[in-house]
């Protein structure tokens, strides 16, 4: 850490920084490295005790432990299928919950090595803009001062509740509290179906639990293709999860045997659902509150700050990335994207500004969920003449022996020169194989170029090029 400030002269003299950085979540740890590794003297402000932020705390990876043990167990139950005699597997959740913190605890650790590696300079507190090129950090009643050339603000977001409803951290829980319950419920209830809540209905009745969705809007997963909402909702109901869309919860009340849901369903018709515990899942707010933001130039739109492209404000020489900023997505990677694009852009250096077209998602329930550019829907309503394509993973050698053929993958191209718009999948490893596409639309590769890739065989991700050759109705294995 900087010199503390000392009097001098008569003058309060101030560490002194090319950039200040209030937040340590994956876009403000990833900008603080990059800016070490340009020779920028940088300081990051965190107000927890630890760094890493919400997704390696509660958020992205503690979720997807429990996801991969989830999948474990399943393999377990399906044992026979693969030829072995496995009898009276049990669930240890404490060991689970254990190997969860020493995974958190290991990149914890890795963050604060690279911060030293990286000559970057860390100071627990909570920070507020104090003034152009200047930070206040409160810690215990006692406010530091620092100079800054460059100011990051990398605050992230927490989760949304619903009006009247009181999250108890007991039974109505949000993804904080439910990554540490004491013992898997019984029955729960999730109220959203976007990422968070799907993903975590998958963790729980991969154990056991009867799970049942409530979701507002007409499909699950809304954000992602159609057809990608209606095979996922197929998926969930043959592994037993209710799903039910158009929902519109009026409770949530606790009472004796846990928790009541009052909800009107699609018809209008009310329902009362009871559960040992329930999850609200209806998104997430951004955490510009007292950073003292509103007291600068930077435009603020209910919470949410505006940028360009290299994620500056109207406050010069003022950066905000991550979940806060207005009309990108709430994701680790875009926000470690968005930081690199900043840093880089003060460094001087040639950068791209942020595409949101470029930005994949991912979604690690079980099926998984990988999409990258414009759905169909999204390139018809922009007048696009368009293309698609789909392949089964049922086609597929490789998940044949992993023992996983839901889904398929589906792409969207420009009818005339094949440009490739969007591609969407839905089934095994598709997070990982999504990376390919990715690629493809950052180097605005055609289909003809993704047709001519060689897949290695076999593989799940040789599925893609069967994909890409589906357009052109000439998929080889479907």
């Amino acid at each position: 850490m900087g010199p503390p400030a000392t009097h001098n002269s008569g003058r309060l003299s101030l560490a002194k920084y090319d950039l200040v950085i209030i937040g340590s979540g994956p876009g403000g740890y990833v900008a603080a490295i990059r800016a070490g590794q340009y020779g920028l003297k940088t300081l990051v402000v965190e107000k927890d005790s630890y760094v890493g932020g919400t997704c390696l705390h509660i958020g992205c990876i503690p979720t997807k432990v429990l996801l991969y043990h989830a999948e474990i167990y399943e393999n377990f139950q399906r044992a026979a299928e693969f030829g072995f005699e496995v009898k009276d597997v049990k669930v240890n959740w404490n060991a689970i919950l254990e190997r969860k913190q020493k995974i958190v605890n290991k990149h914890t650790k890795g963050i604060e090595f690279l911060f030293r590696k990286s000559k970057v300079d860390t100071m627990t507190g909570w920070g507020r803009i104090a003034g152009p090129g200047r930070v206040a950090v409160e810690k215990d009643g006692k406010t530091t001062e620092v100079e800054t050339n460059f100011t990051m603000v990398a605050t992230g977001s927490d989760a949304r509740t619903l009006p009247g409803v009181e999250i108890d951290g007991k039974t109505i829980l949000t993804n904080r509290e439910i990554l540490n319950l004491p013992q898997i419920p019984k029955s729960l209830v999730v109220v959203g179906a976007g990422a968070v809540g799907v993903e975590f209905a998958s963790i729980y009745r991969s154990f056991g639990a009867e799970v049942t969705i409530l979701e507002m809007l007409p499909r699950a997963v809304p954000l992602e293709d159609e057809e990608i909402s209606a095979e996922l909702q197929k998926a969930f109901k043959k592994r037993g999860i209710r799903i039910e869309t158009g929902a519109k919860v009026d409770s949530v009340k606790k009472d004796a045997k846990g928790v009541s849901v009052i909800f009107k369903n699609s018809a209008g018709k009310s329902e009362t659902l009871t559960a040992e515990k329930v999850l609200i899942a209806v998104g997430r707010r951004p955490l510009t509150e007292n950073i003292n933001i509103e007291k600068t130039a930077a435009k603020l739109e209910r919470g949410f700050v505006h940028t360009n492209g290299f994620m500056e404000t109207a406050e010069p020489r003022l950066y905000a990335i991550g979940d806060i900023v207005a009309g990108l997505p709430q994701l680790a990677h875009a926000a470690s994207m968005e930081g690199l694009i900043a840093v880089g852009r003060m460094a001087g250096k040639d950068v791209q500004p942020f595409d949101r077209g470029r930005c994949p998602a991912a979604t690690y329930c079980e099926p998984q969920i990988g999409s990258i550019g414009m759905t169909e829907k999204q390139a018809r309503d922009a007048g696009i003449k368009v293309k698609t394509g789909k392949f089964p993973f049922a086609g597929n050698s490789k998940a044949s022996i992993i023992g996983h053929h839901e889904g398929f993958i589906k792409v969207v191209a420009e009818e005339k020169y094949g440009e490739i718009l969007g591609v969407h999948a839905i089934g095994p490893l598709a997070t990982e194989i999504i990376a390919e596409p990715v690629a493809a639309i950052g180097l605005e590769a055609t289909l003809d170029d993704m047709m001519a890739t060689i897949h290695a065989h076999p593989t799940v991700w040789e599925a893609m090029g069967d994909a890409f050759n589906a357009v052109r109705g000439l998929s080889i294995n479907a």
